[in-house]
């Protein structure tokens, strides 16, 4: 008789740079043919989250019930991508309104089932339904989209607020002597304007008293390049810290999940065809991140004076509504579009691109960033150096950890800061030419690449360092399944 398949249980926050990785996790739980997936979301995620399954996925999806405008926020915001960041902390703050839908959510999966799930994995903005799922006997782990670094100086700037109250331009990181020292512009503006009582802070600290109650952090990331963040979270939160990155989806389901970007991949593909290899500079600043309008004209007179090949991802400037239409000839250079398609210099998308294809063509030679996690690694596991535009969150420590600890970046401005074009083309040619530090950055991103493709290598008698990571986890699930029962 075969045996059945256990159960795992995800619930990702509402916001693409969460929903896509924990969906990647769900599609390679699945493939080891042992579990059924249950993914949770609200209404409109869940219907978005359907249309990217491939045809023959077995993953279940279930809706918690969840009213925006309840909350004070706009009707149907049910992921970051559809608010402006003055929002997001009201979007965050409603993560504890779900308690009571997802308590009688997973008491009614557990009757169904007939017996509880092997685990749950939950987002680190709901590490509150811990408590939850101890109440049924089930491991409850954490999983992080995000990388060890970048989250370790997070962490530790959220949990040290007072101490950054500092004259000087430099200073480290309470508890992270390894993440050197961090410059006060390189800290968020909701951070370094933050005190003790205002609702960011307020909700991050008890987010991280709650990460105290679960079982295990997981984090999409490879030990290889990341074991000094990876080892800050391992003494700060004292549990198991598995690193079972990358998590990526595969090329075949970005297009699926992919929205509508007004170009075709298979017109995108015709036109990189075209280029000669490592020539193509592609920029991006990810779902929810976007620059303003004088950094984007400079943006644009940076290429066109370049000369060099690009992709690029255009968004409307962060003064205005993100999902507007993009106005070119108001944001952009006078007569710029019509320029560099006479030449067939670049192509601008509008929204959403296919990034995963765009990054593996050979034409690709460096990717301009906001270096979000999930960009991050996408670049990283074909190989591609970055260019660094961190805007937001724990962007500008993924940056300073690529660019001092990898040494496959380099950073073109920070965050909302006035640039001008001659800096920003200065750091475009230092890349992409043929110069020493563009050799050693191309170098060092094809060694990270090897360690990416080691860490998940899974064959007969040989696992990389991800796959045992993530066996690991599972083995440790059904331990303390087994000590809870008392077998």
């Amino acid at each position: 008789m075969a045996q059945s398949k256990e159960n795992i249980v995800l619930f990702p926050f509402m916001a693409q740079g969460h929903i896509l990785p924990f969906l990647a996790l769900a599609h390679q739980l699945e493939q080891r043919n042992n579990y059924n997936i249950i993914f949770i979301n609200t209404p409109l995620n869940t219907k978005k989250i359907k249309s990217s399954l491939l045809p023959n996925s077995s993953i279940r999806l279930l809706e918690i019930p969840f009213d925006s405008s309840k909350h004070g926020l706009p009707p149907n915001s049910e992921n970051t991508d559809t608010l402006p960041f003055s929002l997001m902390v009201q979007l965050l703050q409603t993560s504890h309104s779900f308690k009571p839908a997802f308590q009688k959510l997973f008491f009614n999966l557990v009757q169904e089932l007939g017996h509880p799930p092997l685990c749950l994995i939950v987002d680190l903005f709901f590490s509150w339904t811990a408590e939850i799922a101890h109440e049924f006997g089930v491991f409850h782990a954490i999983f992080n989209a995000g990388g060890g670094y970048g989250m370790a100086c997070y962490h530790s700037l959220w949990s040290n607020l007072p101490s950054m109250n500092t004259p000087f331009d430099e200073f480290s990181l309470p508890g992270f002597p390894r993440g050197s020292l961090i410059r006060t512009n390189q800290i968020p503006e909701n951070i370094r304007v933050s005190k003790i009582t205002d609702p960011w802070t307020v909700f991050h600290h008890k987010m991280f008293n709650e990460w105290l109650d679960s079982d295990a952090f997981l984090f999409n990331t490879v030990e290889m390049f990341d074991h000094v963040g990876l080892n800050y979270f391992r003494r700060q939160v004292n549990l198991p810290v598995w690193p079972i990155g990358p998590v990526l989806l595969s090329t075949k389901t970005e297009s699926r999940g992919g929205r509508e970007s007004g170009i075709k991949w298979e017109l995108i593909k015709k036109w990189l065809d075209t280029k000669p290899s490592s020539s193509v500079l592609y920029i991006s600043f990810g779902s929810q991140s976007t620059i303003l309008a004088s950094q984007m004209m400079q943006l644009a007179l940076s290429l066109d004076a370049s000369g060099k090949n690009f992709i690029w991802v255009v968004r409307p400037p962060k003064e205005f509504d993100i999902n507007s239409e993009f106005r070119a000839n108001e944001w952009l250079p006078n007569d710029f579009k019509e320029r560099i398609r006479s030449k067939n210099q670049g192509l601008l998308v509008h929204s959403w691109s296919p990034q995963l294809k765009i990054l593996s063509h050979k034409a690709t030679s460096a990717f301009l960033s906001h270096c979000g996690w999930n960009s991050v690694i996408e670049s990283l596991s074909n190989g591609v150096p970055l260019l660094a535009w961190p805007i937001m969150a724990e962007q500008h420590f993924n940056a300073k950890m690529l660019e001092e600890e990898a040494g496959v970046c380099v950073q073109v401005a920070e965050g909302l800061c006035e640039v001008k074009h001659e800096e920003i083309l200065e750091k475009i040619e230092l890349v992409m030419n043929e110069t020493d530090k563009g050799k050693d950055m191309r170098r060092k991103a094809s060694e990270v690449k090897e360690d990416i493709n080691n860490a998940i290598r899974d064959e007969e008698g040989l696992k990389g360092s991800s796959v045992k990571a993530l066996d690991e986890f599972l083995h440790a699930a059904v331990v303390s399944r087994r000590v809870r029962q008392g077998i």
